[in-house]
């Protein structure tokens, strides 16, 4: 039976709608950032402060944020299109793709948000930049996948996989750089650790496996891209962090 990507769409967009509008109750802006609010029962907190405008600074933190989340899904499309295995999100993502017909940057958006709801009983709080992520990264690769082929020849293959994991890192750096909140998978991960105590390593192994498992039993590519993936985007994204968003190290 192939799900209606109209309904898939009203799905994930109304998850999205319901978390946020959960977050604007407990939470006032401040910029772009999200800060506890005042709770009713706690006289002694100020009342809060009426929404004021994003000043210049915010206003680039949300540019980069919102360049650095258009770059990861463009980098997401290059290397499915390498053809080669991708990373375990995107097997999941690819192999529901492939049993709904639903398209695989909408199925993206769609795991985004069903994760977002994941985040209730673990007590994180998305950011602005939370709710972007589920919106953007599977939109932006959809779009480039819709402009470009897979090449012919393994080598034009294999810089096209080379290229998706640079960009991929580079984008993480922007992005991260912008410090407007956590992906949804990133603080999945990140709320089993905060939970439960699970070792960070523990909480990502046992997730991003099962999104793999399950995204191969659904027809997901598991290849070397998958391999050199796991082996190579951390350190990757490593370098390109104290390169370009040095001042998010320093923070933790």
């Amino acid at each position: 039976m192939v799900l209606d990507p109209t309904l898939a769409v009203t799905a994930a967009v109304g998850a999205v709608v319901l978390l946020a509008g959960a977050v604007r109750r407990e939470a006032v802006r401040d910029g772009f950032g999200l800060r506890p609010g005042p709770r009713s029962h706690d006289a002694a907190v100020p009342a809060a402060r009426p929404l004021a405008l994003p000043q210049p600074a915010a206003l680039l933190r949300g540019g980069q944020l919102v360049v650095g989340l258009l770059l990861y899904g463009a980098s997401l499309a290059l290397m499915l299109r390498a053809q080669l295995g991708v990373g375990p999100w995107d097997v999941l993502a690819q192999g529901v793709a492939r049993v709904t017909g639903v398209p695989f940057g909408l199925v993206t958006n769609g795991i985004g948000a069903l994760l977002l709801l994941l985040w209730v009983p673990l007590r994180q709080r998305p950011g602005i930049g939370t709710l972007l992520n589920v919106l953007l990264v599977g939109t932006a690769a959809q779009v480039v996948l819709d402009l470009i082929a897979v090449p012919e020849g393994l080598l034009p293959r294999i810089a096209l996989l080379v290229g998706g994991m640079l960009l991929l890192a580079v984008a993480t750096a922007v992005y991260v750089g912008a410090g407007l909140g956590a992906g949804p998978r990133d603080g999945l991960m990140l709320g089993l650790h905060r939970r439960f105590g699970w070792p960070v390593w523990l909480a990502r192994a046992v997730v991003e496996g099962s999104a793999l498992l399950l995204g191969w039993l659904l027809g997901g590519n598991v290849g070397i891209g998958t391999i050199a993936f796991a082996l190579g985007i951390g350190p990757l994204c490593g370098v390109a962090i104290r390169l370009l968003a040095p001042s998010q190290l320093r923070r933790h």
